[in-house]
């Protein structure tokens, strides 16, 4: 018997209960992974919210989990018995001891990287790949303002935005948390509570504007991020930690700011083992622009 954690309705962490359940063999496409480590992100939040449904209850949540192989299906070459593995993305299920999931959705863990590292890291390294390399590709000298950039997709962005040339603004809610998304990387730590942060960012680029702003709050956050990008500028929903999108009405990107504005899923973009980073959008830099 196998235990996991699911789901009865709607609700805090009250709703949740033990369930055990014997697990089947894997089918042929199939590994059993028995999870050293599990993954917790707001997208489980947002289901337990009801923001995001599920497909029935009771539901096992989790997307993202490390582990080692237990069993392999007939069909399964590229894994063993004894590798450790980790994945994010459909179908739930992390919550678990040991589950099933096919053999296209999982990574082998280099050496050097534990599994609690593997399992955190899966879905934010994902999701930062997909924002910084296919949504709207950051190239050397733009300018990119990360929201909640102490979080855990907030520090991964600024990371990697910075091994791309970038220059990275953040906002973040405490002197800890501006110390700490500096000591990855970031240039500028703008306190949301104290500071206007679209003043600072005008203040920083004097005037100008970023080129690329990322923005998991949602609500008036992303209203106000409006004000904070330059002509041609790009603004990337990634959540709503908030727990509301606003309304935006296409008059406001354009002609008067000429912006663009994307909400794009990770689901989707992990769901297809074939994406590729050559198939980019139009996204444009201001230079690029002129």
């Amino acid at each position: 018997m196998t235990l996991s954690i699911a789901m009865t309705a709607p609700g805090g962490v009250d709703v949740f209960a033990p369930v055990r359940a014997d697990l089947p063999h894997p089918a042929a496409d199939e590994v059993r992974l028995r999870q050293t480590a599990i993954g917790v992100n707001f997208v489980d939040i947002y289901q337990r919210m009801g923001l995001y449904p599920v497909p029935s209850m009771p539901a096992v949540l989790g997307v993202e989990g490390a582990g080692i192989v237990e069993a392999v299906g007939t069909e399964v070459e590229a894994f063993r018995i004894g590798d450790r593995v980790a994945y994010a993305g459909l179908p739930l299920g992390g919550y678990a001891e040991a589950r099933n999931l096919p053999a296209s959705r999982l990574v082998r863990i280099p050496d050097g990287i534990d599994d609690q590292t593997a399992a955190a890291a899966m879905l934010r390294g994902i999701t930062a790949h997909m924002l910084l390399d296919r949504v709207c590709p950051v190239r050397q000298g733009m300018v990119v303002l990360v929201h909640a950039a102490a979080g855990g997709l907030g520090l991964i962005l600024t990371q990697w935005a910075k091994r791309l040339g970038a220059t990275v603004i953040g906002t973040v809610g405490s002197p800890d948390k501006a110390e700490l998304a500096r000591s990855h990387g970031l240039d500028h730590a703008i306190q949301y509570r104290e500071t206007d942060f679209v003043a600072e960012v005008r203040r920083l680029t004097d005037g100008g504007g970023v080129d690329i702003a990322y923005d998991g709050v949602g609500g008036e956050t992303l209203i106000r991020t409006l004000d904070a990008m330059k002509p041609f500028g790009s603004i990337i929903s990634v959540g709503q930690a908030s727990g509301s999108l606003p309304a935006i009405a296409l008059g406001e990107l354009g002609p008067r700011r000429s912006l663009s504005l994307a909400r794009p899923s990770f689901f989707a973009y992990a769901s297809d083992p074939n994406s590729s980073p050559a198939l980019r959008p139009p996204c444009l830099s201001n230079s690029d622009a002129a």
